[in-house]
């Protein structure tokens, strides 16, 4: 027993980095996947869900929370028949997307449909019904293959993930083997490393633009065609790919001399610009490019990979080669300058983060109340354990301990690795997720609905429309139409609001008329409950009657 226990200390924390890195992998590919994260959200839309509107529109306008573009063919308004009554291409400017339909459109209940891609390249897709005349059942949008397949989703965080292993595998040991590699020692197994890092990257880079499409425009894994391909590498988030595709040919032509040592004076420079180059093309294709400060998120996040990579990238070598092979002068001499890197580099990787977070987050509370806020604390958590670990390693470098005990050393390294492993699955499920931000501002703009209904009277039908329902300022919309739906010209109208249960007197609403059938206001309700607003219409000289309607304010 006692023979045993040297060897399964010594292996025992290769063995839980082993695990570390792995078990993401299997969880991401196992795991049931959840739905496509969008980070937009509609807004607004013209006509208004559920609207029912005495003659049919010319067009339909939606309006997102962020820019959007376009997936081919994927915005249709399906008449009551279950035809499509869209026309031509719709127009994109921004937030704001215009769908021209048919205007002489038949009586009945309409579908809009719409999958588009956001600013952070996530998809964005709903749909929701008006009526024009009377509703009628609603119809269906036989375009199924919208829906993304479970594969595609559960392999997007896989494939990221390689991509941040691949990072460390190629900047932390290149790095190291340019400036701190002992020249006696062979240079085969770092070179093996990096070559691996170099093949990750492509893999995961090509791999993503191939999911990309299915995952933008609906389907499976095999569901990809040269106009989709077209479509994803057209866009910023395919511009970033084949950016990042150059640079790493590029750079791997530099990187056979650096890892023979035969470099000359002006391959590290060179290396060195092509890799902020690369890094950044991870940020300018995901969150930071979409957030309030796209120059500083793209900016901080590019700092925040490199801090990670040298940081992990160095352990990987200390704790694989140099703790094992180097001797105790080499180690002297080493130890304290990796340990000068890596405190930079841990440095740099919390201001970063705490940036980062500011950006992302937002506020206090969404750390707790968002999945990616609780993501983030996950994060912070384990970050705290990585630093812990690596305080002790400081202390044996300061001690001047660690070149003459490198398995006590080689054993804290190992563990740093194996703790932010599972902080690099965390990331790479982190970066499919809604920001925080975004999420509680879609969460404010999802839960600010309003009020609708349509009231009747023996002169008129009267469409009331409350926005948004809630204590404070209120928009009043009214529509009167005839018994036959045709408008209804109205030549006085008043509106009166109070809150009995409170005793809150009838408030005068003042309405202005902008045609003949419909009026609109506004009021401050500076109480939630249950208000009763009065409704009357003059439409002649001695017709007029009112409806009364009692509107929950929250």
């Amino acid at each position: 027993m006692s023979d045993m226990t040297p060897v399964m200390i010594r292996w025992a924390p290769r063995s839980a980095v082993l695990v570390g890195f792995l078990l993401p992998l299997l969880a991401a590919l196992l795991a049931p996947a959840a739905p496509a994260s969008a980070h937009a959200v509609l807004v607004s839309s013209s006509p208004r869900a559920d609207l029912l509107l005495a003659a049919a529109p010319g067009q339909v306008v939606l309006t997102f929370s962020e820019s959007v573009r376009q997936v081919p063919g994927k915005i249709r308004v399906i008449g009551p028949d279950g035809k499509r009554v869209d026309r031509g291409e719709p127009s994109f400017d921004g937030t704001v997307v215009t769908i021209t339909v048919d205007p002489g459109g038949q009586r009945g209940t309409y579908l809009v449909s719409y999958r588009v891609i956001s600013a952070d390249s996530h998809p964005v897709a709903g749909g929701y019904t008006y009526s024009v005349g009377a509703p009628s059942a609603a119809p269906s949008d036989s375009d199924t293959a919208s829906k993304v397949d479970t594969a595609v989703t559960a392999a997007i965080p896989v494939v990221k993930f390689l991509g941040y292993a691949g990072l460390v595998l190629l900047v932390g040991p290149v790095l190291v083997l340019a400036l701190l590699w002992p020249r006696r020692l062979s240079r085969n197994g770092p070179a093996r490393l990096v070559w691996t890092g170099v093949g990750l990257i492509m893999l995961s880079t090509l791999a993503g633009v191939w999911l990309q499409v299915p995952y933008t425009a609906g389907g499976g894994v095999l569901d990809v065609d040269a106009a989709g391909l077209g479509t994803v590498l057209s866009s910023p988030f395919g511009t970033a790919q084949l950016v990042r595709i150059g640079i790493l040919l590029a750079a791997s032509l530099l990187l056979r001399p650096v890892l023979a040592g035969t470099e000359g004076r002006a391959d590290r420079p060179l290396l060195g610009v092509l890799a902020v180059a690369g890094l950044a093309t991870w940020p300018l294709a995901g969150h930071p490019a979409a957030s309030p400060v796209p120059a500083v998120s793209v900016v901080v996040d590019t700092v925040h990979l490199a801090s990670m990579a040298v940081w992990l990238g160095g352990l990987l070598m200390l704790g694989g080669f140099l703790l094992r092979w180097a001797n105790e002068r080499e180690l002297g001499a080493i130890l304290p300058i990796w340990s000068r890197w890596a405190t930079l580099a841990v440095t740099a990787l919390l201001l970063a983060g705490t940036v980062q977070a500011l950006i992302e987050v937002g506020t206090p509370t969404a750390l707790i109340s968002t999945t990616y806020g609780r993501l983030i604390s996950a994060k912070i958590a384990l970050f705290a354990l990585v630093i812990a670990v690596a305080a002790y390693s400081r202390q044996l470098v300061v001690r001047r301990s660690a070149a003459g005990q490198p398995g006590r050393m080689r054993r804290a390294v190992w563990i740093e690795l194996g703790i932010t492993a599972v902080v690099l699955a965390v990331s790479s499920t982190l970066v499919q997720v809604t920001p925080a931000r975004t999420a509680a501002d879609n969460e404010q703009l999802q839960g600010a609905g309003y009020f609708s209904t349509t009231l009747t009277s023996n002169l008129y039908s009267l469409q009331v429309e409350i926005d948004p329902a809630k204590r404070g300022n209120n928009s009043v919309h009214l529509d009167a139409y005839a018994p036959d739906n045709k408008p209804m010209p109205v030549v006085e109208w008043k509106a009166t609001a109070a809150l009995p249960a409170s005793g809150v007197e009838p408030i005068d609403v003042p309405l202005l008329p902008l045609t003949d059938n419909h009026a609109t206001g506004e009021i401050s309700l500076p109480t939630a409950g249950d208000w009763e607003l009065r409704f009357t219409l003059r439409t002649s000289d001695i017709d007029q009657a009112t409806v009364t309607v009692t509107v929950p304010i929250t």
